[in-house]
Parts: structure tokens; sequence; C-alpha cells
């Protein structure tokens, strides 16, 4: 297994853990903290607030329905998308590891050794004793728009349910792993936050645009490094990449039009 570094002093600018992190965001609750472009043209801008109010509900439903805690694993199989950064920060709040899938569809599920698995194709699934979440993506989704196996948990319907405050969750395990990607890539809690390495050129405060065309591990580091220096995200789907890498005069009016002030290439 591939660790990373753990040896190096937090450092001191940035919060401790997700919680402070949360706690940062809402110091300047209006300012666009993540903004989405996906696929098919679909925007959505989250501000501070709106993450936390988000990662607040999704904490709340992992403790209520399914006890999560240091030490339970949460896959998500997830593409770069904004609900998978919510249920990141959530997973990570309440100290449990998180499981990054990868895309390889012959891979044996049970490997992961899951305890909830939360996925747009919950039917991959369902052979496996891990509890299922199905999360639907379009952001006006309010329920998953196919069948669910016999007891999974429809997130669009769900995560709306819950609290907009965090009732009670558990500290996370500064030793224990936050985590692990599928090229056997390991994170601990310790330095999820204050070591996060930052994009190239993102300097503290910086507005930056993000493709979603890599894994989903490197794209989580990323963010959370850019929100840990107080700054903001511009998120774009795979395919919207795709496109714009393309269409050299529609990205730079992207990056005009969103104030991006860095843009790494991924």
């Amino acid at each position: 297994m591939v660790t990373a570094p753990h040896a190096r002093a937090p450092r001191t600018d940035r919060p401790d853990d997700v919680s402070d992190l949360l706690r940062l965001l809402v110091r300047d609750p209006g300012r666009p903290r993540l903004t989405w472009y996906g696929d098919d043209g679909e925007r959505v801008e989250l501000s501070g607030a709106v993450v936390e109010n988000w990662v607040n509900k999704t904490t709340n439903l992992l403790v209520e329905e399914f006890d999560a805690s240091p030490g339970t694993r949460i896959l998500l199989d997830l593409p770069a998308h904004w609900r998978t950064t919510v249920w990141a920060l959530a997973a990570w709040r309440v100290g449990a590891t998180v499981v990054l899938a990868g895309d390889d569809d012959t891979a044996e599920p049970a490997a992961t050794r899951p305890d909830v698995v939360v996925t747009t194709r919950p039917g991959r699934w369902s052979g496996t004793r891990a509890d299922l979440v199905a999360v639907a993506l379009p952001a006006l989704a309010r329920r998953f728009d196919a069948d669910l196996p016999a007891g999974a948990v429809d997130a669009a319907s769900a995560v709306m349910t819950y609290g907009d405050q965090v009732g009670w969750a558990p500290d996370p395990d500064p030793t224990a792993t936050a985590v692990e990607g599928p090229d056997g890539y390991a994170v601990g809690h310790a330095d999820l936050v204050a070591q996060a390495p930052a994009p190239a050129g993102a300097a503290p405060g910086s507005r930056v645009l993000l493709r979603g065309t890599g894994a989903v591990a490197d794209v989580l580091r990323a963010l959370v490094a850019v929100l840990a220096d107080d700054g903001s995200v511009v998120l774009l789907s795979p395919g919207r990449s795709r496109t714009l890498d393309e269409d050299g005069p529609a990205l730079e009016r992207l990056v005009a039009t969103e104030r991006v002030t860095a843009a790494p290439v991924h």
C-alpha cells in the first residue's frame, strides 16, 4: 500500500479536520465555494452555507441510519461530482474511511470490504452485505429514477429529511485511514485537510478550475486543499472538461465568467 507521508507537521494556517473546514466555509456563508458544470449544461453553485447544510444533513443520515463512525468503510461508487464531494466530507466528518471504487467494472465488489456503498448503480452492489445508498446525480432529482434493491436508501429523498445541524457525530481518529484509492493510495485523517496537496498555481484564496477527467481521489484531494486554503472551486464533469478543452473560446469565457484565478491541467 502506498501511504501518504505522515511525519510532516500539519500546516498551522489550515483547519485541522473537516469540522474545522466547514466552520471556515461559513465564516463567509454567502460566498460561492463549489460551482459545478455537468455534461448536459447543468450548473450548480453552492455557497459555504449550502455546502455545510448538505454535509450536515448527510452526516446525520450516516450516523442515524448506519451508525457510521471511525472504522466504518464507506465506498463511494460515484464520478467526480459535487454530490461526491458532499458524501466524502460527511463520511470524513464522522471519522469513517472513504473507499473509492475506481472504474473497473470487472473488479470483485466484496474485495473492498464496504460497510456502506454510496452509488449511482445500486444493482452492481446488490449481492454484497453492505448497506446501499442510491444517488441520483441531477440537482433537481427528487428520487432515484430506477428500481432499487430491497433495503436500499434513496438518497434523493432521504437526505432532505435529516436536520440542518449535526445532532451528534463521533470525532475522527487522527491515526485512522481517511481515504483508500483503487491503486492502494491511502491518506490518514491527520493529513486529510492539513496536508492535502494544493493544485499547481493555486495560491490561498484562489478560485480554481478543476477538471473531472482524472481519478476521483485526485479531484477530492485538490478540492479539499483549495477549500482549506480559503479558496473556491469550479468543478467540470468529465464530459464538460473534454468539450471545453476542444473549444478554447468557450473555456476562456467560462474562466472569465467564473473569475477563475488558477486552472491547473490534469
